[in-house]
């Protein structure tokens, strides 16, 4: 495969994938949670994040295909399992598309004042954009997300190196004023700051050489993405205090270059909002088509499964969800971030079944194996945070049972598309 991702493309996504909304607003949210303990939950999830995506990269390197998780699920514990996360992951990313957007929106309507117009216009233009770039190609996709996590690093740091001249020790005290359990409920709000592990897996299969380039990528991004989110998040708490305002990296960078900065930062929000939900486009396109071909959705969304293909009919499937799921949202006058901790807790499920997939798939008491030990019980502590927001992604994984209970009766499972470099 000479004209799939490179390492340093891989890394792009990866970046973007993990960065994206997540370092929008996160830091403040979690702020008003924990104040300055919240710096102990980012510490935490970033540290966790190390065993984490050396899970997910050993699985990629040794399994590599469109269906990731799904196909790590399959591998291990059979097609029921298999149907059930697909399910949860393929229909939550609809979901949780609008919510990533609504972010970027935010930092747009305070930067424009157009208010709640020019948020929904924001939402639906960044939906648009991704759904244009994920269609094209993959390859295309990589190139521009290259450029847009370039950009992302170099903006982010700038932020953080203005705005630290301006840090004051007396925001730092007290360090936890709303008692150390705050920092677990930062850390459940954290989850969605270091998604993107999980969708990863569904491009493995268009690297290269997976099993030499996935690790590579993997490495880079897992260490640029650390040090970017503490910088961020120390900023946030020790410029700004406990109760910044809902545009953090906007407020930082007026610090340092004053109020012509602010439109810069929703630049920045976009890019980094249309590098996350670009991955997760691309990924769970691939994830829907790897489905369909093994059975776990209607066939006829199987078209594009192969490796160099673009699944565009799993892809248009994503489009209308996600911008159904704005226009119900907006009809509805609620933020676009209140399906937030259901995907969240979509993620901590995903990481659960991912971590316990690794423990049979991979060798037996090698580094990956033992990091997917510690990353099953962090993710079964993830799990139990996320509490009654789980309902969403149990919902939907029983509506994949429900599929695989009933299709039998009347479908066989289609056979696996060969591979092809057909862009249809």
């Amino acid at each position: 495969m000479t004209n799939g991702i490179t390492v340093p493309q891989g890394a792009a996504l990866t970046v973007g994938g993990l960065l994206g909304t997540g370092v929008i607003s996160l830091p403040a949210l979690a702020a008003q949670a924990a104040g300055p303990a919240s710096l102990l939950a980012w510490a935490a999830l970033v540290a966790l994040s190390v065993p984490l995506a050396t899970t997910f990269a050993a699985l990629g390197a040794r399994h590599p295909d469109g269906g990731g998780i799904a196909t790590y699920a399959r591998l291990a514990f059979g097609q029921r399992v298999s149907t059930m996360v697909g399910w949860a992951f393929y229909f939550t990313i609809p979901i949780g598309a609008p919510a990533a957007a609504g972010f970027a929106a935010a930092y747009v309507a305070d930067a424009t004042g157009g208010g709640p117009t020019a948020a929904l216009l924001t939402t639906v233009g960044i939906v648009a954009t991704c759904a244009t770039m994920s269609w094209l190609d993959l390859r295309v996709s990589g190139t521009a997300q290259l450029v847009i996590a370039g950009t992302i690093a170099l903006l982010l740091t700038v932020a953080v190196v203005v705005a630290l001249p301006h840090a004051q020790p007396a925001n730092l005290v007290p360090f936890a004023p709303h008692g150390w359990g705050a920092v677990a409920q930062a850390a459940a709000l954290l989850v969605w700051a270091f998604a993107g592990w999980e969708v990863m897996g569904s491009l493995s299969a268009e690297y290269r050489n997976p099993s030499r380039d996935i690790p590579r990528a993997t490495a880079i991004a897992v260490t640029v993405v650390g040090v970017l989110y503490l910088g961020v998040a120390f900023a946030t708490i020790a410029v700004l205090g406990s109760t910044p305002g809902p545009a953090p990296l906007s407020d930082l960078l007026v610090l340092g270059f004053g109020e012509a900065a602010r439109p810069v930062t929703a630049v920045l929000a976009v890019l980094l909002t249309i590098g996350a939900i670009n991955v997760y486009f691309a990924g769970g396109s691939r994830m829907g088509a790897s489905l369909a071909r093994d059975g776990a959705l209607p066939a006829w969304l199987a078209r594009g499964s192969a490796t160099g293909q673009v699944p565009r009919r799993s892809l248009a499937v994503i489009i209308v969800l996600a911008l159904g799921t704005t226009a119900v949202l907006a009809l509805l006058h609620l933020p676009t971030d209140a399906v937030l901790l259901m995907a969240t807790g979509t993620f901590s499920l995903l990481y659960v079944i991912a971590a316990a997939a690794a423990l049979r798939l991979l060798p037996r008491r090698s580094p990956a194996w033992w990091c997917a030990c510690v990353s099953l019980v962090a993710a079964l502590g993830l799990l139990a945070m996320t509490g009654p927001h789980m309902l969403g992604p149990v919902l939907l994984a029983l509506a994949g049972l429900a599929w695989t209970t009933w299709r039998p009766r009347r479908f066989s499972p289609p056979a696996a598309v060969p591979a092809s470099r057909s862009r249809v």
